[in-house]
């Protein structure tokens, strides 16, 4: 499965797509289109008959319902409700639960009118209804609880008592749209974010305002009017392939939220003015593809963790823009259970159209956010998967790691990425930031010379990307990151049939200590410079090919408390002090399923379009 080599030096603009700038009426004719009647939202009323002949008919969705439904009857034995109960500054895990509960009980009500389910989402809404906030300090938490009674209160109208429909209005109005309202007037800093906040606000708060837009037209108006005027900063951060700076979680976060608005215009207006149209979205489910490995983990860079959250926003971008692949792989994704349970989107989006013909490609560079993935099958649980980071320090999220890479290997995560610390930290994200070991240089897959951080401000990026049948590879300059430090620095990572190779190429580095490093849960051997990993009855090898004398060492990755503890992780390195200049250091990965590969000669980064280019 090769696919055409190129090389490029990126020197030209990203947005190598055609422009496409929203129309969006007047705030007085915004809701000239609203769907009468109810629910009109997400999955308007017609929805419940095709979704009910598709469980007939479809048996992966049918088996994505038995789940949902099973998650339905545990909250009916379940009586507890969500609570007004902060963690730090957020009430944010209450809003994400009383939302997956109001969705997966009114879809289960819907579908079957069993009047127990709907009785037990309008106990969790009526519970949301009568804190005395949504945290509007933490607008994530206002937004999101917003979407879950605005669905709650439209899918289950129906059933709503006269005063359960005034209690449940009246509570998005008060902590939700008009909190949203004065945040639009003020100008306040998401409206203007590019990144999740962004859509996660503007979401929630158009879904409140297009439930309550018979009820409320001049609110709802102004906040829909506001909204899809400011989500179109965020969304053209997709440009130019789909990918999302702030790392594959908060792709996830990003994504659904957008989606979520997307979908709720176009099912209670009848369209999206255009927004679905600005260049990169159309094709953000590659990003999610790319990024989860052959273990269903995530190439997890920024704060982003390792495990996939479910993401039924490929299910709607699938069907929205004929990508049966998107659809393809969100099946398989559920189906190997690598997210814990199917959601109930997972059902009202639900695309059960077959793998289709022929390939994707085994490598790609998502230009704008500035990383590459690389692996050597799709269909191979134990292919060997790496992901490598360039980009910019300064994105929200972001962790000082440029060079940055993972690594897997026959079914194994060998190199990994320690993922985010806890938010609550003191000066997570403030002040102390660059302090915490997860964060920081020190504790990432990368170069860390002289102990120091990265520069925070800045941006690396991938100068040479190519891929032919089994060989791949990508170099980044990292020398704005060491700027203080030597006067240049390149990483190169290559994968050769089965093989790795990482080599990175440092100048002017006189009377500094380089540091490779690497972090894994492996048990580890050293051998000089060779090192033996073992882990899950599989076995990979390193060893050092140049500079000669260079030796591994093991040290603890597992920083003091109050920092997230991990024992099981440790740090292979290799320190450099007082080389011959310039340094090249070219460290191999063979896995066991590549034991009888030679090893490739060591050449200079500059001729690897040439020496990999070519067979």
């Amino acid at each position: 499965m090769g696919s055409v080599f190129v090389y490029l030096v990126l020197l030209t603009p990203l947005a190598d797509q055609p422009a496409s700038t929203p129309v969006i009426p007047s705030e007085e004719k915004i809701l000239a289109g609203l769907r009468p009647g109810r629910p009109r939202l997400i999955a308007p009323a017609e929805e419940t008959a095709r979704l009910k002949k598709l469980l007939a008919e479809d048996p992966t969705a049918a088996a994505f319902y038995k789940e949902l439904r099973s998650r339905a009857e545990e909250l009916l034995r379940d009586k507890t409700t969500v609570q007004y109960k902060l963690v730090g500054p957020r009430l944010l895990g209450e809003s994400r639960r009383c939302l997956d509960r109001v969705y997966t009980l009114a879809t289960v009500y819907r579908l079957e009118g069993d009047q127990r389910y709907a009785q037990r989402a309008i106990q969790e809404m009526l519970a949301a209804a009568d804190f005395p906030n949504w945290n509007p300090s933490h607008f994530l938490d206002t937004a999101e609880m917003t979407h879950a009674l605005a669905i709650g209160y439209d899918w289950l109208f129906e059933v709503l008592t006269p005063q359960q429909r005034q209690t449940i209005r009246e509570a998005i109005l008060r902590h939700g749209l008009q909190e949203g309202q004065k945040i639009y007037r003020r100008g306040g800093w998401w409206t203007a974010t590019r990144y999740n906040w962004n859509q996660v606000c503007n979401g929630g708060m158009t879904i409140g305002a297009l439930a309550l837009a018979d009820e409320d037209p001049k609110l709802a108006a102004y906040i829909v009017h506001q909204a899809v005027q400011s989500v179109q900063r965020a969304m053209q951060e997709y440009a130019p392939d789909g990918a999302w700076a702030e790392g594959p979680g908060y792709w996830n976060y990003a994504t659904s939220y957008n989606v979520f608005m997307l979908a709720a215009l176009e099912t209670a207006l009848g369209t999206d003015f255009g927004l679905s149209k600005i260049p990169g979205f159309s094709v953000a489910g590659d990003f999610r593809i790319h990024t989860l490995g052959p273990t269903g983990q995530t190439f997890n860079f920024a704060d982003a963790g390792p495990h996939a959250g479910a993401a039924p926003c490929m299910f709607w971008l699938a069907r929205k823009f004929d990508q049966p692949w998107y659809a393809w792989h969100e099946r398989e994704v559920v189906c190997r259970q690598v997210v814990r349970r199917p959601t109930a989107l997972h059902l009202w989006w639900y695309d059960g159209r077959a793998k289709p013909a022929g390939s994707l490609p085994l490598a790609k560079h998502f230009r704008h956010a500035d990383v590459v993935l690389m692996r050597s099958g799709w269909d191979d649980s134990r292919a060997v998967f790496v992901g490598f980071k360039a980009g910019d320090n300064k994105v929200n999220h972001s962790h000082l790691e440029l060079g940055m890479f993972v690594l897997e290997a026959d079914g194994v995560r060998w190199a990994l990425d320690l993922g985010a610390d806890d938010y609550n930290l003191p000066g997570y994200f403030g002040r102390l930031r660059w302090t915490y070991y997860r964060l920081g240089t020190e504790g990432q897959n990368t170069l860390w010379i002289d102990r120091k951080n990265q520069d925070p401000k800045a941006v690396a990026s991938i100068r040479a990307f190519g891929s032919q049948a089994d060989r791949h590879f990508a170099v980044a300059d990292l020398s704005a990151a060491y700027a203080s430090l030597v006067g240049k620095a390149c990483r190169g990572i290559a994968l050769l049939g089965r093989q790795v190779l990482v080599q990175d190429e440092i100048e002017q580095s006189e009377g500094r200590t380089i540091q490779w490093q690497m972090h894994t849960k492996a048990k580890v051997e050293l051998r000089g410079p060779e090192a033996v990993l073992q882990q899950d009855g599989r076995t990979l090898r390193l060893r050092i090919l140049e500079p000669s004398g260079a030796v591994f060492e093991k040290v603890s990755g597992n920083p003091p408390p109050p920092q997230r503890q991990d024992p099981k992780v440790s740090k292979l390195v290799v320190v450099l002090k007082g080389q011959k200049e310039p340094i090249r250091l070219a460290v191999l990965f063979q896995p066991e399923s590549a034991s009888q590969s030679p090893p490739p000669a060591v050449r200079p980064l500059a001729d690897w379009a040439n020496t990999f280019g070519q067979k």
